[in-house]
């Protein structure tokens, strides 16, 4: 991490899906983390971009506000703003994106754009006495609703991106499959608590086949859509009778799709230093394997809190102070971008 001093204070906006989000953070250290959420979308099984960039104009400004009054700073005292360009629904950015260029311009201080992605990679870098910071090279696995990637890190800001998903999000496919079972949105972390109690080797789903480290989960919804279906015709209360193996079954195989190309890439590079993030990093599955290969690979795993491994502004914030010390800031002619590769 850079010098710290002297000391620097940015307030860090995140409104890339469907949490509205601010952050104030003194150097590396995060002082506040404020994300509101939007309940409004389960009952459609999913994200609307159109009610998500709704709430986020009506978050936005009560979201700052408490994020500056927890951090106990006002914001004459903020020496610049920091906000998610992209990836993500161009409507729900435009709203992060407008509030950051009206108040740097209001308050006369530099605009930082950040990419979504690196937020996530650099979260590791915040400032905790009960986490260890990754050294240089490491290998980023960022798993999340939107995204999935493995990125190998050389420094800050010099990322390649070896493989990424070419159809769904590996958190879209738990989600997916939730809702095949029925279970409400988000399904995710419903599928990890019903496998739980089940047996993964119960029901076997064929991994699909990508060259190099990319990755698919589209095949595998499909795939568990024809299974349920078939399983349903034959007993119309497949489902309810088997819902832990079910769950058990479904993310045994997400996980093992992610280890398949996470193994390869490790022995390609030689690299052993693994950091996970993004909200899918919260699944007990596959922070059983990772513990798992830390012991008999001697793999070094980082996993960031879970408050800075789903959506929010402080991942943002670390990644604007980075850029502040580098002077990297952004014109006010800047738009913000729904895709937006590293």
């Amino acid at each position: 991490m850079p010098d710290r001093e002297p000391t620097v204070y940015i307030l860090a906006i995140e409104s890339s899906c469907d949490d509205t989000a601010a952050a104030v953070l003194q150097n590396a250290t995060v002082l506040s983390n404020v994300v509101a959420d939007q309940k409004i979308h389960q009952a459609f099984g999913g994200v609307v971009p159109e009610l998500a960039s709704r709430a986020h104009q009506q978050n936005i400004v009560p979201v700052v506000h408490q994020a500056l009054a927890q951090a106990g700073i006002d914001k004459n005292q903020l020496h610049a703003i920091a906000f998610t360009k992209g990836p993500g629904l161009l409507g729900s950015l435009l709203v992060g994106m407008s509030f950051a260029k009206s108040l740097s311009q209001a308050l006369k201080i530099p605009l930082i754009e950040v990419n979504h992605m690196q937020g996530h990679i650099l979260a590791h870098f915040i400032d905790d006495k009960n986490k260890i910071k990754p050294t240089f090279p490491f290998l980023a696995l960022t798993v999340s609703g939107g995204h999935t990637q493995l990125i190998r890190v050389d420094d800050y800001f010099n990322m390649t991106v070896l493989g990424q998903s070419k159809d769904d999000a590996v958190g879209e496919a738990f989600d997916k499959s939730a809702k095949l079972l029925g279970l409400p949105y988000p399904g995710g972390p419903l599928i990890d608590k019903y496998a739980q109690t089940g047996n993964p080797y119960r029901f076997t789903f064929t991994k699909p086949k990508m060259d190099g480290f990319d990755y698919s989960f589209s095949g595998i919804k499909t795939a568990i859509l024809n299974f349920i279906h078939k399983e349903k015709v034959k007993n119309p209360d497949f489902i309810e009778e088997n819902l832990a193996d079910i769950c058990a079954s479904i993310q045994h195989t997400l996980i093992e799709i992610l280890f398949d190309k996470l193994v390869l890439a490790v022995q390609q590079t030689g690299i052993t230093k693994v950091a996970v993030g993004g909200g899918v990093s919260a699944n007990s599955a596959l922070r059983r394997k990772l513990e798992a290969y830390s012991k008999d690979k001697n793999w070094t795993i980082y996993i960031p809190d879970f408050e800075y491994t789903t959506d929010n502004a402080a991942m943002i914030g670390i990644v604007g102070y980075l850029k502040f010390l580098k002077n990297d800031f952004t014109d006010e002619s800047i738009s913000s971008t729904a895709k937006y590769p590293l």
